[in-house]
């Protein structure tokens, strides 16, 4: 898959190849999209930040767009691509104003 495959603050539950090769199935909030992968937030794990190459994702199961009130608000500072040059993960907590969080 790419960039054009992808949609920023939108949940999606993928299947996502993995550092050993094996296929796992994931789910994601997509942060911030870059040209060279996507910063997300994973859904189903710890609120960790993970950078996933466009590639590692061989098939898209379901999307759903996020209501503005909605989407995790995270500092620009924390995703823009200066920040991730030789990172893959940061542990961030995040969540929607909307969720008195």
């Amino acid at each position: 898959m790419d960039k054009k495959d992808f949609n920023q603050d939108t949940r999606y539950t993928v299947t996502l190849r993995d550092d050993d090769n094996k296929l796992r199935p994931a789910n994601f909030y997509v942060m911030r999209m870059h040209d060279d992968g996507m910063v997300v937030r994973m859904t189903d794990k710890a609120a960790m930040l993970i950078k996933i190459k466009y590639e590692n994702v061989v098939k898209v199961v379901s999307s759903t767009d996020v209501e503005p009130q909605d989407r995790y608000t995270t500092p620009e500072a924390l995703l823009n691509e200066a920040h991730w040059k030789g990172k893959t993960s940061l542990d961030h907590y995040s969540s929607s104003s909307h969720m008195g969080k």
